[in-house]
């Protein structure tokens, strides 16, 4: 239908990734087209699902001014209720991480209105981890709990690796440091290989400050190494997957793939696909 009629319409689900990755410059580019699209069709569900990419982004990024005025932006509009409700948990996050307390009470009562009478552990999982943001002392560590042993339930994968980070984050702030490794190494390693690169690298930071280093899952070569992500699509290349057949299997888009293979092909020092065999560990 897309090559039919011409259109170009942003694809949802690699704007959506491209913010949990924190890839910023790829992300931007796609926030600012489904913006301009959705705005020329009057589609203002389009608009919602952008600023709500774009507070995932700037959560991930730590720049929580930023994802705070996006899912303001997002919690806003009347037009569409399920991604409100996503963006209502980013706002939480980011308006307690940017001090503006009353800001999350208010998206919090919001988010509540949806998850509770819905009653699923994804969303009274993501409702309890919204609380303890705004909770003090025993009250706050139950919530997290709750939140994890919720999510954990689920296959809601990206909620319950942030519901870890998020627990780690304020077990480190209470000055319980072995407590606070063990639960930022658990998101550190969850968030790394779903390929959340910037929360992967928030988890890093709160185990530098714990006094401890996350090492990185990366395949060696040569000078360099490959991310998690651009070893897989090296992999499923090398194996005779074409750009749209790794495409559809990573939920990108096949001139991504192409963005990443350029990337894996300098790092390795090879010019071409055909040569990843003899370059690439089984």
């Amino acid at each position: 239908m897309v090559d039919a009629t011409g259109s170009h319409i942003s694809n949802p689900a690699e704007l959506g990734l491209a913010a949990l990755r924190g890839r910023q410059a790829e992300a931007a580019g796609l926030i600012d087209t489904t913006i301009r699209e959705a705005s020329l069709r009057g589609e203002g569900i389009g608009i919602v699902l952008a600023d709500w990419a774009n507070a995932v982004l700037n959560n991930g990024l730590g720049s929580y001014e930023k994802a705070m005025q996006a899912a303001r932006r997002a919690t806003a509009q009347s037009v569409e209720m399920v991604v409100r409700s996503w963006a209502a948990a980013e706002l939480v996050e980011a308006a307690v991480r940017s001090g503006h307390t009353d800001v999350a009470a208010d998206a919090l009562r919001r988010l509540a209105e949806r998850t509770t009478p819905s009653g699923t552990d994804w969303a009274r999982g993501v409702e309890a981890r919204s609380r303890a943001l705004l909770s003090e002392g025993d009250t706050a560590e139950r919530l997290y709990l709750e939140s994890i042993e919720r999510l954990g339930r689920t296959r809601i994968r990206v909620e319950l690796a942030r519901a870890h980070l998020l627990y780690g984050e304020w077990l480190r702030r209470e000055r319980r440091r072995v407590d606070a490794r063990a639960q930022l190494r658990i998101a550190h390693d969850m968030l790394e290989s779903i390929g959340m690169e910037a929360f992967a690298e928030r988890a890093t930071r709160e185990l530098q400050a714990t006094g401890e280093t996350a090492r990185k899952r990366t395949i060696a070569t040569g000078n360099e190494q490959l991310t998690a992500q651009e070893a897989q699509i090296a992999r499923m290349a090398r194996d005779g997957l074409s750009n749209p057949e790794i495409g559809v299997r990573m939920f990108i888009s096949a001139r991504t793939v192409q963005y990443h293979l350029r990337k894996v092909f300098n790092k390795l020092g090879i010019e071409s696909r055909s040569q990843l065999d003899r370059v690439l560990p089984d």
